[in-house]
């Protein structure tokens, strides 16, 4: 079969479209003949290996553990192992591989039955395959960090990215009043998907426009943590998915929660001002249940995946290039296998 390979740390020029072996799925796998497969933030972690602490948890420490990246798949079932017993040849199916080994960026992959779940029949190939991290990560963000409910007052900042249009997505099927903050060209999009309102972050700037929410979500760019903190109401909640890729604030949105937030909540007990206010970060848990949750939003159409691009396989080295420099409207697909039917 043919997969995307590297051997060592690097840039995505370090990626080669090579022939390797078929996989055998175990007594308790499931082989997938992947029609496509999508591109996230963590598969550049990977690739690169930076920041160089990503390498201790399971990524390899001088050399790439799993020399296929990628873990959001879509696809269908060729073969199952005598152990399983959720699916079988011929389901279409879409899920996170990543607790198993990334390896999506390939025309075959063996799974464990439990990172996979029926592919949504409304969806095509591509578009279940832009869902799982992202969307997965907007709905841990939003309900269980941001204990979203109807009513509350959310900005989702970053709104126009991959994991941005899910969270206004989300957040609107909870019923909150949204308000999605992104650049000029993506006004219009964002409105689309559901956003009550939208601000233009080059003309206006959220922390001082006097409003305060009651859950902000910060997918990408860079604002400081204090931004945020200003433009919370009393006993609201902050939460960082995401931020910039590169430059001098790469990655500070992440650790500024991790290591600023709980000095903020801490000294929020002596401010009225600042009181019941919560800011940090979100840790990612991959698992089947939030999956089937998605999967439910998605065929009841209060969920759609937006796509900017999709590439080939064989182009995954441009795919990577033009999703790194940040300026995407949702996700960006690699097609393993073109589609004929949905």
């Amino acid at each position: 079969m043919k997969a995307a390979v590297y051997e060592k740390y690097g840039p995505p020029e370090v990626l080669e479209i090579r022939e390797v072996d078929k996989p055998v799925p175990k007594d308790n796998e499931i082989l997938v003949k992947i029609s496509a497969a999508c591109i996230n933030y963590n598969n550049l972690v990977r690739l690169s290996g930076k920041p160089f602490l990503a390498r201790m948890m399971g990524v390899g420490l001088f050399r790439p553990k799993y020399t296929i990246p990628g873990n959001d798949i879509a696809g269908r079932i060729e073969a199952v192992g005598r152990n399983i017993t959720l699916f079988k040849p011929g389901d279409e199916v879409f899920g996170d591989i990543s607790v198993s080994g990334q390896r999506a960026f390939a025309e075959y992959a063996c799974v464990p039955e439990h990172e996979l779940v029926l592919k949504p029949a409304n969806l095509s190939f591509e578009e279940a395959a832009a869902v799982p991290e992202s969307a997965l990560v907007a709905l841990q963000a939003l309900r269980d960090k941001g204990k979203i409910r109807e009513g509350m007052k959310v900005l989702i900042y970053g709104a126009s990215g991959g994991i941005g249009t899910f969270a206004v997505q989300i957040a609107k099927s909870f019923g909150a009043e949204v308000t999605g903050v992104c650049s000029t060209i993506n006004l219009d999009m964002v409105r689309a998907i559901g956003a009550d309102h939208v601000v233009d972050y080059t003309k206006e700037d959220f922390a001082k426009n006097g409003i305060r929410y009651d859950l902000i979500v910060a997918t990408a760019g860079y604002r400081s943590i204090f931004d945020y903190n200003r433009a919370l109401a009393h006993g609201g909640i902050f939460v960082a998915t995401g931020g910039s890729m590169k430059g001098p604030h790469a990655m500070s949105q992440i650790f500024q929660p991790m290591f600023i937030g709980p000095w903020i909540a801490l000294f929020g007990k002596l401010s009225a001002r600042n009181a019941g206010k919560k800011l940090g970060s979100l840790s990612l848990k991959i698992n089947r249940e939030d999956l089937v949750f998605l999967k439910e939003l998605l065929e009841a159409g209060k969920v759609k995946p937006v796509i900017d691009r999709c590439y080939p396989l064989h182009e995954v080295v441009q795919a990577l290039r033009y999703y790194e420099e940040g300026h995407a409207r949702g996700k960006v697909v690699l097609t393993v296998e073109p589609e004929t039917t949905r």
